[in-house]
């Protein structure tokens, strides 16, 4: 069956297509223009899967005790944010990833924000 986009977001630093959101996932089209990043955040419940499709970003992580670590990922690359742990992604190159998380998508905490939000 086809269907037509949940919701189109524009952003400071892209876009984001919500392709679906239900009761227990959602999955969304992030689009980030080179040299820039979303807020350092965290979320209370929200956890995320991400799936970088094309270009070149690195995500500022917690590790497993809570320091901020950056890791680079490339095309066909993927990283997991669990509730709690403290991230951000920054665009090398233009990038178009895709994610999947629990439908908490108002469950947004910014630690620090490049557009004062």
């Amino acid at each position: 069956m086809k269907q037509e986009l949940v919701k189109f977001v524009e952003k400071p630093w892209g876009y984001e297509k919500w392709i679906a959101v239900t009761d227990q996932y959602a999955m969304k089209e992030i689009f980030l223009k080179k040299g820039s990043r979303c807020s350092l955040q965290y979320h209370n419940q929200k956890e995320e899967h991400s799936y970088l499709l094309n270009g070149r970003v690195s995500v500022e992580e917690d590790d497993e005790n809570g320091v901020l670590v950056t890791r680079e990922y490339g095309p066909g690359e993927c990283w997991h944010e669990k509730p709690l742990a403290k991230h951000r992604v920054t665009a090398l190159e233009d990038a178009v990833f895709i994610e999947v998380s629990t439908p908490h998508l108002d469950d947004v905490v910014r630690v620090q924000d490049d557009f004062g939000r």
